[in-house]
């Protein structure tokens, strides 16, 4: 399986040779190294490779941890991999047209309530209703007399591991280790992405 960590740099968008606008993602793609190969048949009881992704200059005493793996971002990938310790994964292995999936975390949105977290249209904004306008309404019922499990109610938004599938790879820079990416993808800028093909 192909595998790659990467950074989302901002979305953009071009224009395709039939004029139609094609909205993009840009997205700093590795180099990323192998630090460690698992085995079944060893110590760890299970086949997995990490990837090390953002190399780490200095390293201060609070990070004496890090000295061993001195990178920023450490994922692990179940399965077996072909590249052995210390081997580069970079751009090299994607092409330009293949699809691809990439997981991140969502942007954070705080507490919110049912109209924006679930769609609820809210209340009636006449015949009696006073500062209730966006609120869910009665929860319970009278058997059993509580709420149910799974209820949608107001609570924390985003923040959540969103995995976007079949996205399209529209370019490819090997050189600055860039890759546009067809729509959108989660997160900020800066977030974390994990992808795979």
């Amino acid at each position: 399986m192909k595998f790659l960590l990467g950074k989302k740099i901002g979305m953009s968008q071009m224009f395709d040779e039939k004029g139609t606008m094609v909205p993009f993602t840009l997205i700093a793609a590795g180099p990323c190294f192998i630090i460690k190969k698992k085995s079944s048949l060893g110590q760890d009881k299970y086949d997995a490779v990490q990837f090390g992704f953002e190399k780490v200059e200095k390293i201060n005493k609070i990070k004496k941890s890090l000295k061993d793996r001195p990178y920023r971002y450490v994922k692990e990938l179940r399965g077996t991999h072909e590249a052995n310790e210390g081997d580069e994964v970079n751009l090299s292995m994607f092409k330009e047209g293949e699809k691809i999936n990439v997981s991140g975390i969502s942007k954070g949105k705080g507490f919110q309530g049912g109209v924006k977290r679930h769609g609820f249209s809210g209340r009636d904004s006449s015949h009696g209703v006073k500062h209730e306008h966006r609120t869910i309404g009665s929860t319970g019922q009278r058997f059993p007399q509580h709420v149910i499990k799974g209820r949608k109610m107001p609570g924390r938004m985003g923040s959540d591991r969103i995995t976007v599938k079949n996205l399209t790879i529209v370019k490819i820079d090997k050189d600055n280790n860039v890759m546009a990416v067809k729509g959108a993808i989660p997160g900020r800028k800066g977030t974390l992405l994990e992808i795979k093909g």
